[in-house]
């Protein structure tokens, strides 16, 4: 009878453990997937047409990012990190700018979508107009408000900055691109380089997670797998790398940006140089920003560098083949 009784209890315990770790799965499960949509944004300073609208160009760009910092779907690319790489650039942006011109800050900022546009003072009336332009599909839209020039210029940017948060909310879909499945990408990187000879390669990319230790090295990995499985020889760690055509070398760290109630958003920033081994020529050099959300930081930083190495490695692995 004790031992029915003991065969009994320790089925229910068994019972309401796999209940348990169901339920914690489930939950899990339904975490992943109210993760919701974070948007890395640019914005820049609006141009100015009119006598009355002179200096509020710049103040407009300044309200504008205070104002968003607090849409819970927007990353805001820091102002002066931003300004610094488009000098860097020699890229003149304003209100004016192209969709060509976003498209390459876009790659170099990690930003998805800049935001700039013109202040415009026409018969003491202001035209506030904001173009919301995408980095990824080259689709452009706007926003406006219109007031008196005698009104509080922050309560008409306040209008703006609601009409351009609700104009990414409702057509995002227009603005990013959907997302691409990874054996698609390699797929398209293998057809681009076609039959060309593939160098061997020899990888060393360190990388660092601010304020906590590094697990394992994401870019490096993600960089590697590009490499083989587009047809390129790569050697281990281990090997001599003087048997390696190319060396590819970099760095990346990623860094706790911002937290969404249970959801942490992280920025990463790669850069990578391939090196001809044998005359020690810099073939290519590339960088890459990426934001990630995810419900911890290590796994979001994680994701960030793998992200960055797989923008990098299609745009630079056909740079190192020989026709």
């Amino acid at each position: 009878m004790n031992r029915l009784i003991a065969i009994l209890t320790v089925s229910v315990l068994l019972a309401g453990s796999i209940a348990v770790l169901a339920a914690s799965e489930t939950d899990d499960v339904k975490s992943q997937k109210s993760v919701p949509n974070i948007y890395p944004a640019a914005i820049f300073s609006f141009t100015e047409q009119g006598s009355g609208a002179k200096d509020l160009g710049v103040k407009a760009g300044d309200i504008l990012f205070a104002l968003l910092a607090k849409n819970p779907s927007l990353f805001l690319v820091d102002r002066s990190e931003m300004q610094k790489t488009v000098q860097e650039h020699e890229i003149n942006l304003s209100g004016m700018v192209t969709p060509d011109q976003a498209i390459q800050v876009g790659k170099l900022i990690g930003a998805k979508i800049l935001i700039t546009g013109s202040v415009i003072e026409s018969d003491k009336t202001l035209y506030l107009v904001a173009k919301i332009i995408s980095t990824e599909t080259s689709r452009v839209l706007g926003a406006s408000v219109t007031g008196k020039t005698s009104e509080d210029f922050n309560v008409l940017m306040d209008q703006l900055a609601k009409q351009v948060g609700e104009t990414i909310a409702k057509q995002a879909d227009q603005l990013v691109a959907k997302e691409v499945k990874m054996e698609d990408r390699i797929a398209a990187l293998k057809k681009q380089l076609g039959d060309a000879k593939r160098p061997v390669v020899a990888i060393n990319v360190t990388e660092r997670h601010v304020g906590q230790a590094t697990i394992d090295p994401a870019a490096e990995t993600e960089l590697a797998l590009f490499c083989k499985e587009t047809g390129f020889e790569v050697l281990d760690k281990t090997a001599d790398s003087k048997k390696a055509d190319v060396i590819l070398t970099g760095e990346g760290f990623s860094e706790f940006a911002m937290r969404h109630g249970n959801l942490v958003s992280v920025k990463a920033r790669l850069e990578v140089k391939a090196v001809d081994r044998q005359t020690d020529k810099v073939i290519a050099t590339d960088r890459q920003t990426a934001v990630v959300v995810d419900l911890t930081e290590q796994i979001a930083g994680k994701s960030a560098l793998q992200k960055a190495a797989v923008d990098i490695a299609e745009r630079l692995l056909p740079k190192l083949i020989t026709k």
